[in-house]
């Protein structure tokens, strides 16, 4: 047949498909996107095997038509695999929608059989390969990044190896940027999903796609990319197409919204995030267990420090403030959870927590503490394995990282059981808490799990994650998590940060391409954010970001373990408290003002990515300038 081509009814979107390579091109308002000649369309096996799109013995075309749009269909059948033939089997829709003149590329299983698939990628990236910085990858990596062709760094390694719904792809989009043009390419099905880039040093090139994963071993279901292609556009543009995209959907839900279901929000904005710990037990096995010097392995402060400490802040005149407590279960930071009661006996116990709950309520403050849902450690008394994550082998994840020692990971259909188990039982202890911390939630990769008891996929993961969330507000319970992500954004108030990826690593690490506030674009007003705001010794003021992006800012906080978490102290500058205040008031004054605003629009000054400015709805502007570490705030005309 050669080159089939569609053509929108309603649009000047035409989709063109040649049938012996396989591939797609869009042209678009003219603008022609094409499939790169060097991406085979295949599916990967658990054995790493590759079969590819084009040894099926059967591929079947037609034009496909329906009451909204018109594309082109394909079917797959008879592959072999080891000479055997086997019943797998798959249908590719492509369609152009005729009101919007999006394109959909569709991957609808047919037959599971026969193949143990580990990832199917299609559809294919884009040919992008213009040496130019004016042509640049739009990704969700943390906050965010723009990354130009011809970036001098390499970028093919992406953390949770590209999976949706983790830290590297707070939202489930990509997109590409050209002088002329650009496109949004939008995961409708992100939780069995996960993207892949190829940019090498220098470029010339950039190349990003996306995988289909299955679920619980069988691909199961139809699995969706939206693609919206535009004209004379910007990573702006693409963040306010997606913006538009989950206020579609239903998943966008404002501060303000929020803020008249829990009256708690507003105590929250402007509040100075302190960070905390009590105790410290890294247990023998741990990866951070120091075999050198023993001692260095255990560490503790007594709640009372902790309450001479909030006395001492509202002394100082901070007059808003939240405390985030690490450690103070008695098993200490990050062990034996889910079974972390009771408090600390030797810092205090119950009585010292609740000294310090009363503390903090009479000064008006805010309490959250740190807990954790998902890490299930072998010597929690009540631990048993036939509630943990199993794989379809009946096997479990282990490991020993963190300070627990050997772990592995608790179902998610257990979780909202421990959570209510254990806040009732801090309830009953007379601990005030009006905000409160479940940690890794919203910055890992959803699990899954085959135990028939309890079988569970990945997007059932994160409801039960929600679920927990839920139940917290139903308690007047601000919830946080470590970090952001667009599944939660119904229920989560507040988060640990949403950084740039450049903040948690160690200072003078290659950057992967150049920060931009990409998540901040399409949810400002929908989420605090506190941000980190340390001086790094010859290089940038971190509270120029905080401004940036209108959030909160950490006055005072501790990392958990050395050197992760944004904790480099060896870089950062000293500061004493008078300053810390002092820095946080500034930033405070800002978010008080904007926190419930959109940001409309961010842009590099000058050609220089150290010069930026941001625009808020309220038309307030903050531009800084990070060659020299300052900045100018111009509120708007309300205000």
């Amino acid at each position: 047949m050669g080159i089939i081509t569609v053509e929108s009814a309603n649009s000047n979107v035409k989709l063109k498909f040649d049938d012996c390579t396989l591939a797609f091109t869009v042209v678009a308002d003219s603008k022609e996107w094409k499939w790169s000649d060097s991406y085979k369309a295949k599916i990967v096996c658990k054995d790493d095997k590759e079969i590819y799109f084009s040894e099926a013995s059967s591929i079947r075309h037609s034009v496909w038509k329906t009451g909204v749009g018109s594309g082109i269909r394909t079917t797959y059948k008879g592959f072999a695999v080891d000479g055997k033939d086997v019943d797998f089997s798959f249908e590719t829709i492509a369609w152009i929608e005729d009101v919007t003149g999006d394109v959909y590329f569709e991957l609808v299983p047919l037959n599971d059989n026969g193949l143990d698939v580990k990832a199917v990628y299609w559809p294919g990236y884009m040919e992008f390969d213009e040496n130019s910085e004016k042509w640049y990858s739009v990704l969700n990596i943390l906050q965010g990044i723009i990354l130009p062709n011809n970036w001098e760094n390499e970028l093919t390694k992406l953390g949770f190896d590209g999976q949706m719904c983790s830290n590297t792809a707070y939202m489930p989009w990509f997109g590409q940027v050209r002088p002329d043009a650009g496109y949004i390419a939008i995961c409708q099905h992100p939780w069995d999903a996960a993207y892949q880039v190829d940019h090498p040093a220098n470029g010339p090139y950039s190349h990003v796609s996306v995988r289909w994963l299955p679920s619980l071993g069988k691909m199961s279901y139809r699995r969706v990319m939206k693609y919206s292609f535009l004209n004379k556009c910007d990573y702006n543009d693409l963040c306010k197409v997606y913006r538009n995209y989950v206020k579609e959907t239903g998943l966008f839900t404002s501060l303000a919204e929020k803020a008249a279901k829990t009256p708690l929000v507003d105590k929250l904005i402007g509040s100075a995030i302190v960070h905390k710990g009590i105790k410290t037990h890294v247990a023998p096995g741990s990866y951070y267990y120091d075999k050198e010097h023993p001692e260095k392995n255990d560490h503790l402060v007594p709640f009372s420090t902790r309450t001479a400490e909030i006395k001492h802040y509202k002394e100082k005149g901070v007059e808003k403030l939240y405390l985030h407590l690490d450690g103070w279960g008695d098993p200490g930071y990050d062990n034996k959870h889910p079974d972390y009661l009771p408090a600390c006996k030797e810092a205090g116990g119950w009585e010292g927590l609740k000294e310090l709950s009363d503390t903090i309520k009479d000064c008006g403050y805010m309490f959250g503490l740190h807990d954790q849902y998902r890490d299930y450690y072998f010597d929690a008394p009540t631990f048993d394995r036939d509630f943990a994550c199993q794989a379809p082998d009946g096997s479990i994840f282990e490991m020993a990282r963190w300070a627990g020692g050997r772990q592995t990971y608790l179902c998610a259909t257990q979780a909202p059981y421990y959570v209510k188990r254990n806040f009732e039982e801090v309830f009953k202890h007379g601990i005030h808490l009006e905000a409160t911390y479940l940690d890794v939630f919203t910055c890992n990769e959803g699990d899954e799990c085959d135990n028939p008891w309890h079988r569970m996929t990945r997007k059932e993961c994160f409801e039960y994650r929600n679920a927990c969330f839920e139940y917290l507000l139903s308690r007047n319970i601000l919830p946080s998590s470590e970090e952001v992500t667009d599944w939660a954004m119904k229920s989560l108030v507040f988060a640990h940060y949403g950084p740039y990826d450049f903040m948690l690593e160690a200072p003078g690490t290659p950057r992967k391409g150049i920060p931009t506030p990409l998540f901040n674009l399409v949810y400002h007003d929908c989420l605090i954010l506190p941000w980190l705001m340390d001086k790094i010794e010859g290089q940038e003021d971190y509270m120029l970001y905080a401004l940036l992006n209108g959030g909160a800012a950490y006055m005072d906080k501790d990392g958990a373990y050395p050197n992760t978490d944004g904790a480099f102290d060896d870089a950062a500058v000293e500061q004493h408290l008078d300053e810390e205040i002092a820095r946080y008031r500034i930033v405070a004054e800002l978010q008080e003002k904007i926190a419930k605003c959109e940001m409309v629009r961010h842009e590099f000054l000058n050609n220089d990515w150290k010069q930026q400015r941001t625009t808020f709805s309220d038309g307030t502007q903050v531009t800084v300038n990070f060659n020299d570490n300052t900045y100018d705030i111009k509120l708007g005309k309300n205000k």
